[in-house]
């Protein structure tokens, strides 16, 4: 199948098509001959003859040159991403999420300058901020991604980049990303947003005025928990220093590792529709339990950020927190202890559901936990990723998580 403009069509015809051109499965005699592009594993890039190699276009997409620039497998990869991202010219490929992230950083920032991140950005980019980019000459600055006007003071002359996460990762909190990155442009600020809860899929971030969205490719994209990769997406100029940067750092995906990430590409759509729908009546069941305090699922009507959940996605996927009501850390893990169904791991996305405990206190910088308007008590969450299994098996395995709980606390049922 060519790789023609797939963008007018629905989620799952785009995955199915994205990324197959005719060069890229099948031969200059049998073009398109196989469904899904092969493994190609080369370091080194062979040409006919010296005039073949001086010939060479500098530094194109899509040419053999030498192992680190990619082969078909990576770049069918590439561009099928890149046709699912409305507005972006190209995408990077890096070997994890966190790597994406710091590949994009890297691009933007330069010594002396100010980094603003949400406040409710994922552990490892807060890590990164206070390690590597520090140890650069980057300053960071954290604010509330609920408030926009709080935003808008933080920046000052030096301030170059935001980086945004929406949802946030641990607590699930919707931020008005369009008008964080009007803010953004309107001072001259280069916006980055983390969208691997949505994916493309969920939300469109070119369009709502983002400059580089990221990904996670190791969550719903690979999808089956074996595979890790992060992925840069951008407008023309972008996508060029997005690039260039990262072949500056030598930065290089395994062919093998790309195919898998193709394979699980093309069920994305129905898997995230499988999970967002079990996630739910997850939400719904936990909301009517007296143990639970708080819901975090922006999908669950009349739950914070729902409003901005309906405006500005098209879709969700399995991942939201709880709180208990009140309790103890000793409880919340005889919760969790007592889980048949979820594995205790810090992943998500994959064909499996997963459990882990939320306590964003120690890395929350302005913004509160829990949060002021709650009673303070209420403090103990738990994340669950939403995988595959069957919604009521899944329901009957928090009811008898919350048994274990109420036995932790020595109370009744």
């Amino acid at each position: 199948m060519s790789g023609s403009d797939h963008s007018t069509f629905g989620p799952g015809t785009q995955l199915t098509a994205a990324g197959r051109r005719d060069e890229w499965t099948g031969t200059p005699a049998h073009p398109g001959a196989v469904v899904s592009p092969p493994v190609w594993r080369a370091s080194t890039h062979l040409y006919p003859d010296m005039a073949a190699l001086r010939a060479h276009p500098a530094n194109h997409d899509g040419l053999f040159y030498y192992g680190r620039r990619g082969s078909p497998t990576q770049w069918a990869l590439a561009d099928a991403l890149t046709a699912l991202e409305p507005g972006a010219a190209g995408t990077v490929l890096y070997p994890s999420g966190v790597a994406a992230i710091a590949g994009a950083l890297l691009t933007v920032l330069r010594p002396g300058d100010v980094l603003l991140m949400t406040d409710h950005a994922y552990e490892p980019s807060r890590v990164m901020a206070r390690g590597l980019l520090h140890d650069f000459g980057v300053e960071t600055r954290w604010f509330d991604p609920a408030d926009p006007a709080t935003f808008a003071a933080a920046i000052c002359p030096r301030a170059r980049a935001v980086l945004l996460e929406n949802p946030g990762s641990l607590t699930i909190g919707v931020a008005d990303v369009p008008a964080l990155a009007r803010i953004a442009r309107d001072h001259g600020v280069i916006s980055m947003l983390d969208n691997t809860w949505a994916t493309p899929l969920g939300f469109a971030a070119l369009p709502h005025g983002v400059d580089i969205t990221v990904m996670s490719l190791t969550k719903h994209v690979g999808g089956h928990s074996d595979v890790m990769m992060g992925s840069a997406s951008a407008g023309a100029d972008w996508y060029r220093k997005l690039r260039l940067r990262a072949q500056g750092l030598g930065i290089v995906v395994s062919p093998d590792d790309a195919a898998l990430m193709l394979r699980g590409l093309r069920t994305m759509d129905i898997r995230l529709q499988r999970s967002t729908a079990t996630a739910l009546k997850l939400a719904e069941f936990l909301r009517d339990q007296p143990e639970i305090a708080h819901v975090l699922c922006p999908m669950l009507p009349g739950a914070s950020g729902h409003d901005l959940w309906l405006r500005d996605f098209a879709g969700g996927c399995g991942l939201f927190s709880f709180v208990f009501r009140g309790g103890t850390s000793a409880a919340r893990d005889a919760a969790i202890d007592a889980l048949a169904h979820f594995g205790i791991g810090y992943s998500w996305g994959g064909f499996e559901s997963l459990a882990t405990p939320v306590d964003p206190a120690p890395i929350r910088t302005a913004t509160p936990w829990p949060p002021a308007d709650w009673h303070p008590d209420d403090r103990f969450g738990v994340r669950l990723s939403v995988g595959l299994e069957d919604a009521a098996d899944l329901i009957a395995d928090l009811a008898g998580a919350l048994t274990a709980w109420r036995g932790a606390q020595g109370t009744a049922a």
